[in-house]
């Protein structure tokens, strides 16, 4: 990701999230150590975004998305895959995410990338309101 893309970025979040990154929020990722991001895209469009901040060797997953039209499609899947495969080469050794309770997909594309289920956040979304599972992956 560059930071041309946030504009266009923004547009996928508001799509995708009750509580969606703004373009500012985004462009300070790229003047703050430790943020990475990949995206997907059809021609011009960006049809999928994921990210991640790397503390030491450790990093947590910030955000996931692709658009509903694109879903189903194994996007996610790959752009995971991609951000794994970045972890590795940076030394990384666990990754953290939180994922809604009701987000069955995620949830199993998660487990299929190696992610376990190490716990739970009460109350961690809003819009609606829902608990957080929080899973862990490691090298």
């Amino acid at each position: 990701m560059a930071e041309t893309d946030c504009e266009q970025t923004e547009i996928l979040m508001k799509e995708c999230f009750s509580v969606p990154w703004s373009v500012d929020a985004l462009k300070e990722m790229f003047h703050t150590k430790g943020y990475c991001s990949f995206l997907a895209k059809e021609e011009t469009e960006v049809i999928g975004y994921i990210g991640m901040k790397v503390v030491l060797d450790e990093a947590d997953i910030t955000n996931v998305a692709v658009l509903p039209a694109y879903r189903k499609k194994g996007i996610a899947r790959k752009l995971l895959q991609q951000l794994l495969d970045e972890a590795r080469q940076q030394g990384i050794y666990s990754i953290y995410l939180e994922v809604r309770d009701s987000n069955a997909a995620a949830i199993t594309l998660y487990k299929h990338a190696g992610f376990k289920e190490v716990g739970k956040r009460k109350n961690y979304y809003e819009h609606p309101q829902e608990d957080a599972r929080l899973m862990l992956w490691q090298s």
